[in-house]
């Protein structure tokens, strides 16, 4: 199962917001000052020309949800910042990241308070851009993205205020994707762990066959469409948004149909727990329980795996993920940006370059708390990551996946809640036999362009 990978951010509060403020980037206002976002602010930091100013005094960096786990490593990177620029000081602020992190944001910025280094999510990236509270990199910090891969920072683009698209943000860490699955079930179901699946319904077809040998004693995966939404269609190379994002396209491909009737055969068949088509649940307590094939896509979980089901963990096969018509993975990391607002934003961009930089991403990569990968070539070419000598699951995932964040984009599609959840229904409804795949989704669409114009 492909686990959804969302960042659960309140983005229709924020365009709601941050649109009705009527923000921006402007070089110079009537007083002759400059504004970014609607607030006053230091002409260096707007318009054309390279930030140019000393690296010294106070500067607020924000993370999200990090301090408990991470601070010594975290600290560490501070404390070796101030030291390497004397008459320095970074102050760390760490968000709890709850259901009000977006609006602490969102009035942080309008307050033109803003941190000056901050740890964002896609969809917070997106609206902090467009409302012109985050500093343009491509203008002020030319060249600054070389260190990352190619891939990622290419897809590492949001749209400003003109409508225009550019990097306001470093991309950062990020979980990885793989196959995870359990080698006795799937030779039981007479498949191949040497040969999974390459296709999303390549692995639909396979869940057919295990549906028709488990006798409802363990499942190909869970039903609810929510974890596989727009993921699967991103990767299957549907066109699930216009060119200009303000319709949805997804029900004008035929890909979409079938993948949606394939979804219904599985439900139907038995390869899906039939109570799991409306819970929110992911696959990691069924998996490590033993009673289904494929388990989440995202490493870390692993971890939970081996330890609460260390036999379960033993039998678990990892393989690359489903590249299908896309051809590369897609993943939303988390961002580190400057605010455009930053009373002090040479220092604050040149902390958010430190930070991002190979060396401290790949130091905190080996901290053995945590399961994520860099965003920087050289980091992913370390030998941590390429001369793996373990065979368990974790270390078969970390070579993996860390091969793949080479190719994979940042461009996944982030739906809001709103438009999420309107879609999922539809198809939940196909999936019972209350409705024709065709209709389902021209139904969600349908609803979906509602609730984009709207901006939630």
């Amino acid at each position: 199962m492909r686990a959804r990978r969302l960042t659960g951010s309140l983005s229709c509060l924020v365009v709601l917001t941050l649109t009705a403020a009527g923000c921006g980037l402007s070089g110079g206002s009537d007083d002759g000052g400059a504004t970014a976002g609607g607030c006053s602010v230091d002409k260096g930091n707007v318009g054309s020309g390279k930030l140019t100013g000393d690296v010294k005094g106070k500067i607020t960096f924000q993370t999200t949800n990090l301090k408990k786990d991470f601070g010594k490593y975290f600290n560490g990177v501070i404390a070796s910042f101030e030291k390497a620029h004397p008459g320095t000081t970074v102050k760390w602020i760490d968000d709890p990241g709850d259901s009000q992190f977006t609006q602490r944001l969102v009035a942080d910025a309008q307050a033109c308070t803003l941190p000056d280094v901050v740890n964002l999510n896609v969809n917070t990236s997106i609206s902090l851009t467009k409302a012109g509270y985050l500093l343009d990199l491509d203008k002020k910090a030319p060249g600054s993205g070389a260190p990352f891969g190619p891939a990622i920072w290419k897809s590492s683009m949001f749209t400003d205020a003109s409508g225009a698209k550019t990097h306001s943000a470093y991309p950062w860490y990020s979980g990885g994707i793989a196959q995870t699955f359990n080698v006795d079930l799937m030779k039981k179901a007479g498949l191949d762990p040497a040969k999974p699946a390459t296709t999303i319904l390549g692995m639909f077809d396979d869940a057919l066959k295990i549906a028709k040998v488990s006798g409802g004693k363990y499942y190909a995966t869970v039903a609810n469409p929510i974890w596989r939404i727009p993921a699967d269609w991103q990767q299957m190379g549907v066109k699930v948004l216009s060119d200009d994002g303000k319709s949805f396209t997804f029900a004008d491909d035929p890909k979409t149909v079938a993948w949606v009737t394939a979804m219904t055969k599985m439900y139907q068949a038995g390869a899906m727990p039939k109570d799991s088509l409306s819970s929110n649940q992911d696959a990691s307590t069924l998996y490590a329980q033993g009673k289904l094939v494929y388990g989440s896509t995202n490493p870390n979980y692993l971890r939970f795996i081996q330890q609460n089901n260390p036999s379960v963990y033993k039998k678990t096969g990892v393989a690359q993920y489903m590249l299908d018509d896309l051809g590369h993975t897609v993943g939303a990391p988390q961002y580190i940006s400057v605010a455009a607002t930053s009373k002090n934003a040479p220092t604050a961009l040149s902390f958010a370059q430190f930070l991002t930089n190979a060396q401290n991403q790949l130091e905190w990569a080996k901290d053995p708390n945590v399961v994520i990968f860099p965003s920087t070539t050289a980091s992913l070419d370390d030998p941590f990551f390429q001369s793996v000598k373990g065979t368990d699951p974790f270390s078969e995932a970390r070579k993996i996946v860390a091969e793949d964040r080479k190719t994979s984009t940042a461009d996944e599609i982030a739906l809001s809640p709103g438009e999420l959840n309107a879609i999922t229904a539809q198809v939940q409804l196909a999936m019972q036999g209350k409705k024709s795949a065709e209709d389902a989704l021209k139904e969600a669409q349908s609803k979906a362009d509602e609730l984009l114009k709207q901006g939630s």
